[in-house]
């Protein structure tokens, strides 16, 4: 699981630019004024060994009671309190000010590891001494960059990366599943909890958007532990901007990222929504085991096609993951609740599973007698073999002639193939294409 690290710190002292130097592509918008950064945004970054999850942050106005710098303030703190590592901006040209020291004080109540980092010291000759003057914070040293000019981010780097030895062995010593419970406010989420562990540890209320931060909760069932993520759900921003609209809500996003399997909760009277094809295109994207449990199932009138036509148009809403593990429950009842851990058991059983590359390669050379690989311009596409190479989620290689002739869908193809033989329910399959001659193969 990916460790994360936040960008904080007020506005405009360079945290969108540093985001996007480091994911190596324009994601944030990057203005002159303050607050065009209204939500954060997310990127996978690699460095050295390491990769993490980047969060750039709105900034933090620590007094203002303006409506978007208030919902600025509370996602940053949001980001804050998801993430592992935590790297504080400031700008060297506007020199300490007060609302720096403000922001210091939240930073050093969260616990978390900050790195100090100076922004906009093209030359650190000229800007040693208002460098040295960040010492005055108390929270460490200041490491001097330049974001435009791409100049002190090896340090930087090398010192976040430091902090994820100590996340990574702790993670390798709880080997209980995680099971993220996710999915828009008022959808039931904190009363399943509730049900799961028979007594009321998360405040249920009807007002959308109660639960403020994750919350772990371990639950025994049948002699094992697992670990329960409750999350808030994502809440409908006032006001939507397209280039900022792909994720809304950090701590799904942390929740899932630290997650095994994430149960999307849907609310069956709803029925499922734009929302929730997010949460999971998330999750998938990440790889992740995917359970959709369907919420106040009770309330729903139904005859002997109910489940069926319900089924049908999840699977038209997420068809992109038609691999999803689907269950129907109450969380108000206990209805079909214990089928979670059946759903859960199966999901990380498939998450785990590894197939041998002789009986990998069978399934690929049937597919291949079934349906011919493409060929574009008189080129066909040949492909050698396939191996399966880790899991979580169950990763394969497959070598190929021509990597431009092996379109999406041929792969889909043979990734249906494997299913057939194996299923995988509830888990993504990813695929590797890699060239290679034919006198190499």
């Amino acid at each position: 699981m990916k460790p994360i690290v936040a960008i904080v710190g007020r506005p405009n002292v360079g945290k969108s630019t540093l985001f996007n130097v480091l994911a190596g592509e324009k994601i944030s918008i990057v203005k002159d004024e303050p607050g065009i950064t209204r939500d954060r945004i997310y990127a996978d970054v690699t460095w050295l060994d390491h990769s993490f999850t980047l969060i750039d942050t709105g900034g933090i106005e620590p007094d203002s009671s303006d409506k978007m710098l208030t919902y600025m303030r509370e996602q940053a703190e949001a980001a804050i309190a998801a993430a592992d590592v935590i790297i504080f901006l400031v700008d060297v040209r506007d020199g300490l000010v007060d609302d720096d020291s403000r922001v210091a004080d939240i930073l050093r109540k969260s616990g978390k590891p900050v790195i100090l980092v100076v922004n906009k010291v093209d030359s650190f000759k000229k800007f040693e001494a208002d460098v040295y003057e960040f010492y005055n914070l108390g929270i460490g040293d200041p490491y001097p960059i330049s974001s435009s000019s791409m100049l002190g981010l090896g340090d930087m780097l090398d010192e976040v990366v430091k902090y994820f030895d100590r996340k990574e062995e702790a993670e390798e010593q709880d080997e209980r599943p995680r099971i993220a419970i996710v999915g828009k406010p008022n959808v039931g989420k904190s009363s399943l909890i509730n049900k799961i562990t028979g007594e009321n540890r998360v405040i249920v209320s009807d007002i959308a958007g109660t639960t403020r931060d994750a919350i772990d909760t371990v639950v025994k069932y049948n002699d094992k532990e697992y670990i329960f993520v409750d999350t808030a759900g994502l809440r409908r921003k006032a006001r939507v901007n397209d280039e900022l609209e792909r994720f809304t809500n950090v701590r799904t996003v942390a929740a899932v990222e630290k997650s095994d399997v994430c149960l999307l909760v849907i609310d069956a009277v709803e029925g499922i929504t734009e929302q929730d094809a997010k949460i999971i295109g998330l999750a998938h994207d990440r790889g992740k085991g995917i359970i959709i449990a369907v919420n106040k199932w009770d309330a729903v009138e139904k005859d002997d096609k109910t489940i069926y036509k319900y089924t049908e148009k999840i699977r038209e809403v997420l068809s992109f993951t038609p691999y999803a593990e689907i269950i129907y429950i109450s969380a108000l009842t206990g209805q079909r609740v214990n089928k979670i851990f059946e759903s859960v058991e199966v999901v990380i059983q498939n998450q785990n599973l590894r197939i041998k590359t002789g009986i990998l390669n069978e399934i690929l050379m049937q597919a291949m007698s079934m349906q011919q690989p493409p060929s574009d311009k008189g080129k066909r596409l040949k492909i050698y073999y396939i191996t399966q190479v880790s899991v979580k989620p169950p990763t394969f290689v497959i070598f190929v002639n021509n990597k431009e002739l092996m379109h999406f869908s041929y792969t889909r193809y043979i990734e249906n193939k494997i299913r057939e033989a194996y299923s995988f329910s509830g888990t993504s399959l990813h695929f590797i294409i890699r060239e290679r001659s034919e006198k190499e193969s």
